[in-house]
């Protein structure tokens, strides 16, 4: 038996692995593999799982790589299970008294449900309930292994991962009085970030926002301390693993950056163009899983169709991070170079007579037929949501509307500007109800004559008009005004301070709803509505220059191939100014001072040798487009990820408290490619906006008196 995480040396020499990759042969390989030894080799397995346990192995395994391995049949540990007697099974658990109570009961006493058991806990056990399993000589005899797998995060892309703490804005940017359940939160989420450094044996600086302000005249609240207190916890996790886990580094190898999700508020709301985010933004997708209608067999009525948009899909690889303008061209370019190319597509488009065909055209074909099916079903796919996406932003609006959001953000508009937005939607409506009405009354007129036709033409002018009307109302939703609100106030927080706030929630026609959401959204970033400074009430501010708002300033030597693409979110210059060794040690203080020895960005530039991390790694760079003689070509080759991968610097964490946006895992990909260091994204979730949104409703504001202080 074992207490610890099997050894790493295995890995030492290795071809340079992701952080996804590592995590899965983790699971497959130390954990499943090694149930297959001795005199349970050829004997039949069942894997029990937790609710949590079973989310993590979904989000890194499929059900046939885990058959794969032996196992036969997956089980819940809560559910009522048949006993296998002559079946060994293996728990990936949860290290809790209660999931420990449970695995005794199955394996204890004359008749246990299984011949051995072989159990993997997802983090690190306490001693008493180790103490508990080892008081039980009738189990410990059945015991196969006894480990710590150390693995209890969530690898939602080759770069990115969460832990899972899905209501972390409500319980730690909530209410301030009743901190309970935001340290509880904070104390998971610090063991769950340290299982990614155990599974990588990585031993990071651990860099993190500090407090905004530790002056004498500003109350620090908890929201404030947040970033601190999550780096203290790793840091005991850290400390821990030093002593218990084998060849865990003693010295630094990577870089961990804690922040908040108060340091970037705007892009969680700003409309992201990129074709992943518009896919999640605008298609009501169900995580990674996109639902859409497929012929049905044999003639008969449509059948509903589940997809997931994830890294097995070369298409969906490639396309991800491009623009949706760039991907819908692409998509194009691909669909007709596939159908001039392949010899299969053009006889299924009739391009080429039999009569012209050679035999080993004909046998080509053959070959071809079922590739031909499948590659043509992942293009059509593509091409379908891309259609889907562009007219949902023609119909809606979206481009003028996104538009003045930059413009915001890029201090080129004012709130003028977006009252003047608000305005002219209501002329517009208004004008074109009036024009339709006019219309109307002219073709009833124009068809007076003929009763049956007066009748059909204006039913059906009825159905146009009721057609573009709808589409046209719709130009604007409630939620993007509500976004494009929550951008003004990021950018211009004093145009929101009492009733001007008010008079433009009124103005956009927000319900009584959604008109709360916008206190909340800024007592995340810290403004005047969740906490005052000692010294406001008798303070004066005088501002004699009056300076233009921005929230970004524009990067030199970033070209804007496509409209709409200028937005960057924060973390972008921060990880830049972390690999230059410029950014501030007074914001973003390291809890541990690094080694001499080591090897991290104030040294500069990739290293082609790390010898202090003990697990290989390698990050994935796609080829180029490249032909291919049946035309199915791709940047990343469609039809299997790239194996060109290339070796990087020292790795890069970056943790976000209060969940993540598809714009910042983007700068991830983007930055590990110009920077050559591989950069992981970690967070409590990733959202959408419109999940941000509803998580804002739950934060309850309370705004802190001169009463509430005490001198």
């Amino acid at each position: 038996m074992s207490m610890s995480d099997s050894d790493s040396s295995s890995y030492a020499g290795a071809d340079y692995k992701s952080f996804k990759q590592i995590s899965r042969e983790r699971l497959l390989h130390e954990m499943l593999r090694s149930a297959k030894t001795g005199d349970s080799k050829s004997t039949l397995k069942v894997l029990i799982m937790d609710k949590l346990t079973v989310k993590i192995m979904s989000h890194l395994c499929k059900m046939t790589d885990i058959n794969g391995e032996g196992v036969s049949l997956g089980e819940d540990l809560y559910k009522q299970r048949q006993p296998l007697p002559t079946w060994d099974a293996i728990y990936f658990i949860q290290p809790t008294r209660e999931n420990v109570i449970m695995f005794l009961s199955d394996m204890s006493g004359r008749t246990p449900l299984y011949r051995k058991a072989f159990v993997f806990f997802s983090s690190a056990i306490s001693k008493e309930l180790v103490m508990d399993i080892k008081k039980d000589m009738e189990v410990l005899t059945r015991l196969g292994a006894l480990r710590e797998m150390n693995l209890e995060y969530f690898p939602i892309d080759s770069q990115g991962f969460i832990t899972n703490n899905e209501r972390a804005l409500e319980e730690l940017f909530g209410d301030e009085e009743n901190n309970h359940k935001g340290v509880t939160c904070l104390n998971v989420m610090a063991k769950r970030i340290a299982t990614v450094f155990a599974s990588l044996r990585e031993f990071p600086s651990v860099r993190f926002r500090a407090a905004k302000s530790l002056d004498a005249t500003t109350m620090t609240t908890f929201q404030d301390l947040i970033p601190t207190k999550l780096a203290a916890g790793i840091w005991d996790c850290l400390v821990k693993y030093k002593k218990s886990i084998p060849n865990f580094p003693q010295t630094e190898t990577c870089e961990l950056l804690i922040l908040d999700r108060s340091i970037d508020q705007i892009a969680p709301v700003i409309h992201e163009w990129t074709y992943d985010a518009m896919c999640h933004d605008l298609l009501n997708m169900e995580g990674n899983k996109y639902v859409h209608e497929v012929p049905g067999k044999s003639g008969g009525p449509a059948e509903r169709k589940e997809v997931l948009l994830e890294d097995h899909d070369p298409v969906w690889l490639e396309l991800r991070h491009a623009h949706i303008a760039d991907a819908s061209e692409r998509l194009h370019e691909k669909m007709t170079n596939f159908i001039s190319k392949n010899k299969a597509a053009q006889i299924q488009h009739g391009s080429n007579s039999s009569s012209e065909m050679s035999t080993r055209d004909i046998q080509t074909i053959v070959q071809a037929l079922p590739q031909y099916s499948e590659q043509i079903d992942k293009l059509s796919l593509h091409v379908e949501i891309a259609g889907k996406i562009n007219r949902i932003i023609r119909e809606s609006g979206l481009r003028e509307l996104g538009q003045l959001e930059q413009d915001l953000v890029f201090g080129d508009a004012t709130t003028k500007d977006v009252i003047k937005f608000f305005t002219m939607k209501e002329v517009r409506n208004s004008v074109r109800e009036r024009k339709w009405i006019l219309y109307l009354i002219k073709m009833r007129k124009l068809f007076s004559a003929r009763h049956e036709i007066r009748h059909a033409a204006f039913s059906l002018f009825q159905i146009l008009n009721f057609i573009e009307m709808s589409q046209f109302m719709q130009d604007i939703t409630h939620e993007n005004k509500l976004r494009l609100l929550m951008i003004l106030a990021s950018v211009y927080p004093e145009k929101f301070e009492g009733e001007k706030g008010q008079n433009l929630m009124r103005l956009a026609k927000l319900t009584e709803e959604d008109m709360n959401i916008v206190p909340n959204f800024r007592m995340l970033g810290g403004q005047p509505v969740t906490k005052k400074s000692l010294t406001a009430a008798f303070g004066l501010k005088f501002d004699i220059h009056k300076k233009k708002h921005a929230a970004r300033k524009e990067r030199p030597g970033e070209e804007e191939k496509w409209q709409l693409s200028r937005f960057y979110p924060i973390i972008e210059e921060l990880l830049e100014k972390l690999m230059k060794n410029e950014l501030s040690k007074e914001d973003y203080p390291c809890l541990n001072d690094p080694s001499p020895s080591y090897q991290g960005s104030p040294f500069s530039g990739p290293v082609n040798q790390n010898p202090h991390s003990m697990r290989s790694r390698r990050t994935p760079t796609w080829a180029r487009p490249q032909g291919s003689e049946d035309g199915y070509s791709s940047d990343s080759v469609l039809r299997h990820a790239s194996s060109d991968f290339r070796r990087m610097g020292q790795r890069i964490f970056l943790f976000i408290v209060g969940g993540a946006t598809r714009s910042e895992l983007r700068v991830c990909h983007k930055l590990t490619e110009k920077l050559k260091r591989e950069i992981i994204l970690g967070s409590s979730s990733i959202d959408d906006p419109s999940q941000f949104i509803t998580k804002l409703k739950t934060i309850t504001t309370h705004e802190i008196s001169l009463d509430d202080i005490q001198i």
